[in-house]
């Protein structure tokens, strides 16, 4: 496999740290090289954040990625997407919920801007806006195949508390689903 690079942005308090830390935990699980880094601001919660997460068969030295190197971002904030839009390289995907983030006309001729309304599945189909990240986390899986799907799940279910595992893979079971759906259009 070649080198993956993707980033999630979002705001502060919505996982998207997690999502970023459960792929590269699941990378390194299956032999690979991952990691994730983060920047957020002094805000814990409501402040842009953004998580790149680098997935390699090879050892990674160098872990940040230079704007024009993302391979696919997911964004669920305006503030963050607008802030780090610029790292993904021309035509790369990005995946923005719609009721949260409105690209511009321009940025939809130079990236594959595909629209999934991830806290809403994770609010109103799954029954619990926490699962956010692990949808968000499928779709980003569904639309790389980064990790083996299997060891992703094992990897987000070691994560979380036992009493919600079925609701976080009912979770990536819909991320998933939904990804699909957006492929195949």
């Amino acid at each position: 496999m070649a080198r993956t690079l993707m980033r999630f942005t979002g705001v502060g308090g919505q996982g998207v740290l997690l999502a970023g830390e459960i792929f590269a935990a699941a990378k390194i699980k299956t032999g690979g090289f991952g990691l994730k880094t983060a920047t957020y601001t002094s805000q814990v919660r409501g402040g842009p954040t953004v998580v790149d997460i680098t997935l390699d068969d090879e050892e990674i030295f160098y872990p940040y990625a230079n704007d024009g190197e993302i391979n696919f971002m997911l964004s669920v904030a305006q503030v963050s997407y607008n802030q780090f839009k610029k790292g993904v390289q021309e035509g790369g995907t990005i995946v923005v919920d719609p009721n949260l983030v409105q690209p511009s006309d321009e940025d939809r001729k130079t990236w594959n801007i595909v629209e999934i309304p991830i806290i809403t599945i994770a609010k109103e189909e799954v029954g619990n806006v926490i699962t956010q990240s692990v949808v968000a986390l499928a779709i980003a899986n569904t639309f790389m195949n980064a990790i083996d799907k299997d060891a992703l799940i094992d990897t987000m279910l070691s994560k979380v508390p036992a009493k919600v595992h079925d609701v976080n893979k009912q979770a990536y079971e819909l991320g998933e689903k939904y990804a699909n759906e957006a492929m195949n259009k």
